[in-house]
């Protein structure tokens, strides 16, 4: 916040009595929270004290700096604030009320993107994240085969599962602990931070040094588990369920949200429909959706999406055109003798294509206007990006 030459005085924030009778009560509301815009030349100390004077009440606020307005976000039984005399308050500019379920998610009270820095590589807001490894890591040699590879493609991080959810109790399920290991030793090889799924929050200790916590989409509705990771300073990648709708994945995020930990990516990686040619059925529409109604970072799979190696490349360029901020690519250095989803893995030149391809895309769409936000120099095609081009 930029302090203003003049603090505007303290005026106490006016209750409405919710018990009241007909004939006196205050305006009717479309919602139980809400979000106030402050006045252009609010201060520092009297936005301060609006807030503290909200709060008195039992309010739970949320103040958003934006570029253009600050936005001051009340969770809770909003319908202890009157809001016509809400408006009277020297610092209010306007007041909404919010209807949808999800509050700390949605774009309203969040209205610039939400960047989240993974270890030095940024995803949203225009900053692009190529994420790319195997479904599984199977061993040292596979590992780092693969890290080194996709590195030298132009990934920014690193996937690869440990723990895996199999719809087989006789399938392979992972290393386990021991896989997170050879996930650390490529982190230290390569520098590339790494996301790997947890299934179990008592599996917690053993990710304090993972980058990226995954929530896989078995484990999406799983609120006990949003709500402690929501505990921690960690970047959190939750993946849509296969039979869940867009509302359901922005509760998802707002459970982990709740509890304090706002650096959430959102994925999609394709829902279950009636078309049995692919593995699942991608929804790219989603993309869109969740840019209108939140701030969160977007990224799209369309290794698991469509199950069918050939198909990942075009999928990718069309996640990349409407917008996604940024792709998760299963790569595997001997996709036929995967022990896990070999079927829909490139190999590394085909991943090298594919990152090639992506880039074009991006430069493209970026050149026309197609995306809200320019390139950045790191994520972009130097050649096609009309942003460094210029640069």
């Amino acid at each position: 916040l930029t302090a203003s030459p003049q603090v505007l005085p303290a005026t106490p924030i006016p209750t409405a009595d919710v018990s009241s009778p007909q004939g006196s009560q205050p305006t009717k509301r479309k919602g139980r929270h809400m979000i106030i815009i402050t006045k252009p030349e609010a201060s520092q100390e009297s936005l301060r004290q609006l807030v503290a004077e909200i709060e008195a009440q039992g309010l739970k606020t949320t103040v958003v700096v934006g570029t253009e307005k600050t936005i001051v976000g009340v969770v809770g039984d909003t319908r202890r604030l009157d809001d016509d005399r809400l408006l009277g308050h020297p610092l209010v500019a306007e007041v909404k009320h919010i209807s949808d379920p999800f509050k700390r998610a949605n774009r309203a009270f969040h209205p610039d993107d939400t960047v989240i820095d993974v270890a030095g590589a940024k995803v949203g807001g225009g900053h692009f994240a190529m994420i790319a490894g195997p479904c599984s890591v199977e061993s040292r040699e596979q590992i780092l085969e693969v890290a080194r590879a996709v590195k030298a493609a132009g990934a920014g991080m690193l996937r690869g599962g440990a723990f895996k959810p199999r719809t087989s109790p006789y399938d392979f399920q992972g290393l386990r602990a021991d896989g997170i290991e050879l996930l650390l030793e490529a982190k230290r090889e390569t520098g590339l931070p790494i996301v790997t799924e947890i299934m179990n929050i008592n599996h917690l200790p053993l990710f304090e040094e993972v980058d990226v916590i995954q929530v896989g989409a078995r484990s999406m509705q799983n609120f006990e588990m949003l709500r402690e990771l929501g505990k921690l300073e960690k970047p959190i990648l939750i993946k849509r369920g296969l039979a869940n709708t867009i509302k359901e994945l922005l509760m998802a995020a707002e459970y982990v949200m709740s509890s304090g930990n706002t650096q959430v990516m959102l994925c999609e990686r394709g829902i279950r429909t009636f078309e049995t040619a692919t593995r699942n059925t991608l929804d790219l529409s989603a993309v869109s959706v969740l840019h209108e109604k939140t701030h969160l970072p977007v990224i799209v799979d369309p290794s698991h999406a469509t199950g069918v190696a050939r198909y990942v490349k075009p999928m990718a360029a069309a996640a990349a055109a409407c917008g996604a901020d940024g792709l998760l690519i299963e790569v595997h250095n001997n996709p036929a003798a995967a022990l896990c989803d070999g079927a829909q893995s490139l190999t590394p030149e085909e991943f090298a294509e594919t990152a090639t391809l992506v880039r074009a895309v991006r430069g493209a769409a970026s050149s026309v206007g197609a995306h809200d936000v320019p390139l950045t120099e790191a994520a972009c095609d130097r050649s096609a990006c009309r942003t460094c081009a210029a640069s």
